[in-house]
Formats: C-alpha cells, sequence, structure tokens
C-alpha cells in the first residue's frame, strides 16, 4: 500500500496537532501545579489547539517535510513545534528541582499519547470493517509523531526539554555554565540536523521507544514497524 500526499495529510494532521499542542499544555499544566501560574493566567493550560498552533512550527513545517517525502520517496524525521508554553521558573516552588518535572510534562505526555494512537491501532485491528484501516494508520502516524517528539525534546540541549531537564539535575555552578547554552541551542540543533548527526542519535531512540509503545499495548513490534512505513512512504 502506497499512500497519496492527501491521504498522508488526513492520517498525519490530527496526531501532529495535538502531539504538538498538547506537550505544550501539559507543560503548563505541571508548571501551574507547583506554583507558576503563568500559562494559567494566559489561558493556555488546555486542548484547544487553537491556543497553541504556530502556523509555521504546527502547519507549514510538518507540510512541507511530508511534501517532500513523498516527492523524494522514503521516510523523514517529522517533526513541528508550538507557541511555547510561557514558565516562570522563579515562580516554582523549588525553580532548580521542580523545572525537571515541568519540562518532562512534555516528553510524558508525547508517550501517553504515542500509547493512545497505538491502542487506537488495536481497536481497528478489533473493528474489522471499513473504518479499520484509515484508524489503524492513523494511529501509526500518532505513535511515530509522537515518538519522534519524544525523542528529540530529551536530547540534553537547552532550551529543549531534555536540556531544562540537564540543568534541573546538575550541581549549580555546572547547571549555570550548561545553561548559557540556550541562545546558540537551536543552531546547534540546526547544525546537527543538516549534519545528518541529529538522525544517527535519534533513530536509535525512536526505535527504542516505538518497542516500549509496542511492548505496553501488547502490539506485535513488526507490525507496528511496518505500519508506520506504510504512512511514511
Amino acid at each position: 500500500m502506497e499512500l497519496t500526499l492527501i491521504q498522508k495529510i488526513a492520517v498525519f494532521a490530527l496526531p501532529v496537532i495535538f502531539a504538538i499542542t498538547l506537550h505544550e499544555a501539559a507543560h503548563g499544566y505541571v508548571a501551574r501545579f507547583f506554583g507558576d501560574m503563568t500559562a494559567a493566567m494566559q489561558g493556555r493550560i488546555t486542548a484547544n489547539p487553537l491556543k497553541h498552533i504556530d502556523p509555521v512550527g504546527t502547519i507549514l513545517v510538518p507540510l512541507i517535510i511530508l511534501l517532500t517525502s513523498k516527492l523524494l520517496g522514503g521516510g523523514a524525521i517529522l517533526f513541528g513545534w508550538a507557541k511555547p508554553v510561557p514558565v516562570n521558573f522563579a515562580h516554582l516552588r523549588r525553580p532548580k528541582q521542580d523545572m525537571l518535572w515541568v519540562a518532562a510534562a512534555g516528553p510524558g505526555m508525547n508517550f501517553v499519547m504515542a500509547v493512545f494512537w497505538a491502542l487506537m491501532i488495536q481497536l481497528g485491528h478489533a473493528l474489522a470493517n471499513s473504518f479499520s484501516t484509515p484508524l489503524m494508520l492513523m494511529g501509526a502516524a500518532g505513535v511515530f509523531i509522537n515518538v519522534i517528539l519524544m525523542a528529540l525534546n530529551l536530547i540534553p540541549l537547552p532550551p529543549l526539554d531534555g536540556g531544562r531537564i540537564a540543568v534541573s539535575l546538575l550541581p549549580m555552578k555546572q547547571a549555570i555554565s550548561f545553561s548559557k547554552i540556550e541562545p546558540y541551542g537551536f543552531f546547534i540543533l540546526l547544525g546537527l540536523l543538516f549534519s545528518g548527526i541529529l538522525g544517527i542519535i535519534m533513530w536509535p531512540l525512536i526505535s527504542l521507544f516505538i518497542g516500549l509503545v509496542a511492548l505496553v499495548t501488547a502490539l506485535d513490534f513488526t507490525q507496528l514497524l511496518g505500519l508506520i512505513q506504510v504512512v511514511l512512504s
């Protein structure tokens, strides 16, 4: 089976939008739990995608990646971003320690959503009707985009979530030095992307997380990989 570009967009649209927006909402929710009300006061702790969508990062960039991967053939590391949820770490009850949980909330939400989409594949199996194939393909797209966002954000590079987790765990002196990388983090990430190093780092993590999702949901790992390959081809 090979999907047309329109079919690809159809199966990826909802998973991409919710993978990115719920990731951001999770940061705001956990920040509120630990004492920072910034996101809550701006109405950003919501599952409403309209509150989080960035026209470029949430729509245009993923669409361009889908288009180019379809034209050039083969899969690609599909990613994007939403409007960052504002977090004032100084307002957290224990700023350095609580930063870990606020940062980890985004990738944690992506794992939860990957599990949800894997269960949609299971539901598609169980239905065995005309909705089964679209549901299973959307489920595969959902697993893929969420494990990618989880793997990407866990890279220990500020301002990615993994960078903030590293700052939280490092001793204060080293944490201050490491956090100074943040203004250059995006450019470092672009350098890793265009040099091919980012793919070398991420693909093993992606495979590991897909395997973990398959294990948690009792899905056959090989079958899950096969479905992902269909939505990427």
